[in-house]
């Protein structure tokens, strides 16, 4: 099936994105895909330079009659989310990625695809290797660890860049100039509890929440998307409030920019209460399918009795955890007061793993206003206090100021409108873009951000349209064109 796709158009671009998926790329473990990029630049005999932290950027000259442009970076991350299905088997270390071309789509089989970010990076890829594209002076800069900590935008140091015109390509929506983004911050909190031994008056019961849509926790926050980690402890909650039970095991979530698809837990319940459990369970099943049937039409609930464990939480640390996790915020927490259907402010509920007496709970925290982030954040701490945990942010990155009427901006509007006679959704997102970071040390940067359709990013049911990026690659090469002169 790659074959084919190498075949669509535009095949420059394609046959790039092939090549790329064939490299394991996930986020702290790029490697194999920086030497990838490396070897490409080196290959086609432009100038390639390498940061310390891994960052990639590989130069070349304006065409002939273009000199007198202003120079431009071309800006994409290498890394990309690893995500699949539970009953996908795939290795991400190892493979590359598996596409297949459904209708208008392509998309992987069982895992996230990497058009997040994958059609920027092949898109730049294209435009170094092509003979025949009219462009001034272009420098690919390719970043690393976008997806967990933008690590290659925070260790940018400045002077590595030449460019004074900065083209962002991962927007998500062929009809948007993205001008502005959410800051964020990753919250992490750290407990510890009692436990108490269990036995043989206990049923061990595993708790299977599964099938949510899941998706970006920026940009699908406002969907109104199911969070298995807060619905399994809503289950949890309602339980409680009929019996006394030990919370043993919980495995929910995963990355901390995707909406969590699935939770595991083991509770210990007193056999004498099973009818009860049975009971709670059911009513709980119809409530929350029938909640999310439109949102999210897979959900599935299960339960199965397991081999008794040892230990689990004591009944009194289960009930402080549970209460806990009820009262830390999750989905929206303020829409934008000054930009219709923006998303000021929002938590992702990322992550909880309990286990062995310790507790561990992950959230981003996104805004486009930094004194609300930071009272997104008190918002938590407080809500973790119940269990006395220790939490701390040790990432935070600040937000992309919108420049509506820039040079760059203003050129890409006209020509959106004439190549497709209908205004472009010039916005801002809520979503972390690396242009917000880059900007601290190229503040005269003029920046936005564009791309193709893609859908489901962060999810195995990630795919990008073709016809989208053929529009989007015509708009780039458009784009190009018209770079204004340099100052004199």
């Amino acid at each position: 099936m790659s074959k084919s796709i190498a075949a669509l158009e535009p095949q420059l671009m394609w046959k790039n994105f092939v090549d790329l998926n064939a490299v394991p790329r996930p986020s702290k473990k790029e490697e194999r895909v920086i030497k990838f990029i490396q070897d490409f630049g080196q290959k086609l005999g432009l100038l390639t330079k390498t940061d310390e932290c891994g960052n990639v950027l590989i130069s070349k000259p304006a065409t002939p009659g273009m000199e007198n442009r202003r120079k431009v970076t071309l800006q994409s991350h290498l890394d990309m989310v690893h995500q699949k299905n539970n009953d996908t088997v795939f290795d991400f270390d190892k493979e590359g990625i598996k596409m297949i071309i459904d209708g208008d789509w392509v998309m992987a089989e069982g895992t996230t695809l990497g058009a997040d970010n994958g059609i920027g990076v092949a898109s730049i890829m294209a435009l170094l290797e092509s003979t025949d594209i009219p462009h001034p002076a272009i420098e690919g800069f390719f970043t690393i660890d976008e997806e967990t900590g933008m690590t290659g935008a925070f260790e940018l140091k400045a002077g590595f860049l030449e460019g004074e015109i900065l083209l962002n390509l991962d927007t998500e929506d062929d009809d948007e100039l993205t001008i502005g983004c959410a800051g964020g911050a990753n919250v992490s909190g750290e407990a510890y509890y009692d436990e108490i031994e269990m036995n043989q008056n206990f049923e061990t019961i595993h708790v299977t929440l599964k099938g949510l849509s899941g998706g970006h926790s920026g940009m699908d926050i406002i969907k109104g998307l199911g969070n298995a980690n807060k619905l399994m402890n809503r289950f949890m909650h309602e339980l409680m409030a009929k019996t006394e039970f030990s919370i043993i095991e919980i495995d929910g979530g995963g990355l901390r920019n995707a909406i969590p698809r699935e939770s595991n837990a083991i509770i210990g319940v007193a056999k004498k209460d099973l009818d009860l459990f049975v009971s709670v369970k059911d009513q709980f099943a119809a409530e929350v399918i029938a909640e999310h049937k439109h949102t999210d039409p897979n959900l599935t609930f299960e339960t199965k009795a397991v081999e008794l464990r040892s230990k689990g939480a004591s009944v009194e640390s289960s009930k402080r955890f549970i209460t806990a996790i009820y009262a830390v915020p999750n989905g929206i927490y303020r829409m934008s007061s000054t930009i219709e259907g923006l998303v000021q402010t929002s938590n992702n509920l990322s992550q909880i793993q309990f286990r062995e007496g310790k507790a561990e709970i992950l959230c981003l925290c996104r805004s486009s206003v930094n004194s609300e982030k930071w009272d997104e954040v008190k918002t938590i701490e407080a809500a973790l206090s119940i269990i006395e945990a220790k939490v701390n942010t040790d990432v935070n990155y600040p937000g992309w100021t919108p420049e509506p009427s820039s040079v760059i901006v203003s050129i890409m509007s006209e020509l959106y409108e004439e190549l497709f006679k209908e205004k472009a959704d010039v916005k801002a997102c809520h979503a972390g873009l690396e242009c917000g970071i880059i900007g601290t040390n190229y503040p005269d940067l003029d920046m936005v951000s564009f791309g193709p359709n893609i859908r489901g990013a962060h999810s195995p049911d990630e795919k990008v349209q073709i016809s989208s990026v053929q529009k989007y690659w015509g708009f780039l090469l458009e784009t190009l064109k018209r770079i204004p002169a340099k100052e004199s």
